[in-house]
């Protein structure tokens, strides 16, 4: 039950920074006819998963509620597929079908390179060795 409500707990923050920085993004971009914001996220949120994976891969840094609560929970309702994937159909349904590859080789591209970049910049790191999980428990 406990690793339902961290879950949930980071599920609700990302959702929020999600909303805030989707739309922040947008809003900057002064363009309703090409998802900046949904892009932002979806490449912000590879990157960042590509460090926290690489962290864990080389450090073993979290813990199983730490990876729940961050990978799983914040990340996983940060970044959106299901928006993309309805952005991009709308593109095709509203005529603007060039827009609509763009944005799908350029998503796909960026949050690719951007999870890659994360994975090695995390492999660069120099952090010493701590224990995290003692806050869930």
């Amino acid at each position: 039950m406990l690793k339902f409500v961290i879950i949930g707990a980071g599920g609700c923050l990302g959702a929020i920074f999600r909303y805030l920085v989707a739309g922040g993004v947008q809003s900057l971009a002064k363009s309703s006819s090409f998802p900046f914001g949904t892009m932002t996220v979806n490449v912000t949120g590879c990157l960042l998963i590509g460090i926290g994976g690489g962290l864990m891969e080389n450090r073993q840094l979290f813990s199983p509620e730490w990876r729940a609560f961050l990978f799983l929970g914040m990340l996983g309702s940060f970044t959106t597929f299901s928006t993309f994937s309805l952005e991009t159909l709308n593109l095709v349904e509203t005529g603007q079908a060039a827009r609509a590859l763009v944005n799908i080789l350029a998503s796909v591209t960026l949050c690719i390179g951007a999870a890659g970049l994360g994975v090695l910049a995390a492999r660069q790191l120099r952090i010493p060795s701590i224990s995290v999980s003692s806050v869930f428990t």
